[in-house]
């Protein structure tokens, strides 16, 4: 059995990819297949969510056990049997940036493909690394300083 996953971000809103993949295939095996789709440095940490139906976080799976099981042993067979087949893809975790994957569809193998594959595709991805620079109203280490001079201000 093969799954069909539509890939979606929030931004830019117009970048979509349906990938599929078999469902004896880890989540190890979907994240490479990102990282290579999508030209994602490989030195990065990611985790996957997934969701219920509701779009409640239930587990979180990364490179390393974290509770819920590591990428590298859970097929998505297993997923589907948890009832697990909506996921996020955080790339960032340090600003909580991430691709939504919902199983769309289930498709019967194609004999000869090489699984996971994108089968089709529709704008740039998000960059992987937040590229903005601060401005001056998002730095607040002056209001920090301003906090401190107060607190010592009041004890005299």
């Amino acid at each position: 059995m093969v799954y069909r996953f539509k890939t979606t971000a929030v931004a830019p809103p117009n970048f979509m990819r349906m990938i599929d993949i078999k469902d004896s295939q880890t989540l190890y095996t979907l994240h490479k297949h990102l990282q290579s789709d999508l030209n994602y440095a490989p030195d990065q940490m990611i985790v996957f969510r997934t969701l219920d139906k509701k779009g409640n976080e239930k587990d979180e799976y990364g490179l390393f056990d974290t509770g819920s099981g590591s990428i590298d042993k859970l097929t998505l067979a297993e997923l589907k049997r948890r009832n697990e087949l909506r996921l996020l893809y955080v790339f960032d975790l340090r600003n909580d940036r991430f691709l939504t994957l919902d199983c769309v569809e289930e498709v019967d193998e194609e004999p000869r493909r090489a699984y996971p594959f994108t089968s089709e595709e529709k704008g740039n991805p998000p960059h992987q690394f937040d590229l903005r620079i601060p401005s001056d109203s998002e730095d607040d280490d002056e209001d920090d300083d301003d906090e401190v001079e107060e607190f010592y201000d009041e004890e005299e």
